[in-house]
């Protein structure tokens, strides 16, 4: 039977591993043993915080609405609960982009909650 080489599989899986952590310090980046630990690590915070980023940039949205509306004297639950009172469908990713950028259009669709409110 024929001896099995695996130089050529073995190299590239190296290759692989040094050029997802290229840019690293020390023997991080060209240790295969570290850098193997380095990598594995590295994908765990990225699969952990492709959801995490999710959840802040939602807060973020929620704040930019919040000081948005309470320039205009209203709270961000009662200006959420006046938005579904009166039937007006954005999320909040909009509504943070108009309230951050578009100051006077935020302005007006604050006064048409507050009618709604009342």
């Amino acid at each position: 039977m024929a001896r099995t080489k695996r130089g050529v599989t073995s190299k590239a899986r190296h290759k692989k591993v040094l050029k997802a952590v290229k840019g690293q310090f020390g023997r991080r980046k060209n240790t295969i043993r570290i850098a193997r630990q380095a990598m594995e690590k590295a994908m765990q915070y990225a699969y952990r915080d492709r959801r995490a980023k999710k959840r802040e940039f939602r807060s973020l949205w929620i704040q930019r609405i919040n000081a948005g509306v309470r320039l205009e004297g209203l709270t961000y639950s009662k200006f959420i609960n006046g938005l579904n009172k009166s039937k007006i469908k954005m999320d909040r990713k909009v509504l943070a982009d108009i309230a951050y950028n578009e100051p006077e259009v935020f302005k007006s669709i604050v006064k048409k909650v507050q009618s709604s409110i009342n």
